[in-house]
């Protein structure tokens, strides 16, 4: 027996509305010597690390509106579920340029599919979202798919 039901059959092709942000020099410095960065095109804020986009598209949430474990809440993509303990499942990158200071990039996400499996202890649901970042006049710069797994 199935556990992925109508409802969440019809959240596959949900989008969130379209957002804008422009990649700071000062910003990619600053992501750089928190994550660690060798690289002096990373230092020096000329050239964007490839999970800088992650960051850059959480928003700020106030303390006080994070869950209980301090995640943030999921976002309106994430449709309700059957299963309740939801994990990261991995992300696969497609790069279609590097991403530059002074970019000015729009994130378009989308629920894209759900399947399942079963797993030694029961069902799990897959789910996968596509996040893909372009330039205003559409450029592909990277799309991310990226899977989530509740059980």
């Amino acid at each position: 027996m199935t556990v992925i039901t109508e409802e969440l059959k019809n959240h596959v092709g949900a989008e969130l509305p379209p957002f804008e942000f422009e990649i700071s020099r000062g910003d990619l410095k600053k992501y750089a010597v928190a994550t660690g960065q060798r690289l002096e095109r990373y230092l020096n804020g000329d050239e964007a690390p490839l999970l800088y986009l992650f960051a850059a598209m959480m928003p700020v949430v106030p303390l006080d509106r994070l869950l209980p474990d301090g995640r943030q809440p999921d976002s309106g993509l994430m449709p309700p579920l059957p299963l309740n303990r939801v994990m990261a499942g991995g992300s696969e990158y497609q790069v279609h340029r590097k991403v530059y200071a002074g970019d000015v990039l729009v994130c378009r996400q989308k629920f894209v599919e759900v399947f399942e499996k079963t797993g030694a202890e029961g069902p799990l649901l897959f789910l996968v979202f596509e996040n893909r970042f372009e330039t205003r006049d559409g450029e592909p710069v990277v799309t991310e798919r990226l899977t989530r797994i509740a059980r």
